[in-house]
């Protein structure tokens, strides 16, 4: 069983930034791909990130959404079992409930912040606004 949970939503004007975290624990070493996810009022939830888990910080090991790309950036703390989520630009079109997932399965490849059913553990989501 994993569990994670999320936190560093708020509110904030269009332009700035926010940090999210996702605390993972349990049994972190099954963990094998992780995302972020959200949620706008009235729309299907969507992919934003995803990092597979336990290799290296972020970068190549990281694929975006094109809504997000160039904005966001996923990266984790092996040692501390967390996940992040930096939001930079952030545009009214980003407020949304974020969420944090974790598939123990297969590894993150081809798009996979696409697919959510893979994603069998998630959070809570916290939540993100951004003002005009």
């Amino acid at each position: 069983q994993v569990e994670v949970v999320e936190s560093g939503g708020g509110s904030v004007q269009a332009g700035g930034s926010l940090r999210l975290s996702c605390a993972v624990s349990g049994s972190t070493y099954s963990v094998k791909c992780m995302g972020w996810f959200r949620q706008a009022p009235g729309k299907e939830r969507e992919g934003v990130a995803t990092i597979n888990h336990g290799i290296g910080v972020g970068g190549s090991n990281a694929d975006y959404a094109d809504s997000v790309k160039g904005r966001f950036t996923i990266s984790q703390d092996n040692a501390a079992n967390m996940l992040y989520l930096q939001m930079n630009s952030l545009k009214p079109e980003d407020t949304a409930m974020y969420y944090c997932a974790a598939d123990s399965g297969y590894w993150c490849a081809g798009q996979a912040w696409k697919d959510l059913n893979r994603f069998k553990y998630w959070g809570q989501g916290t939540q993100v606004t951004v003002s005009t």
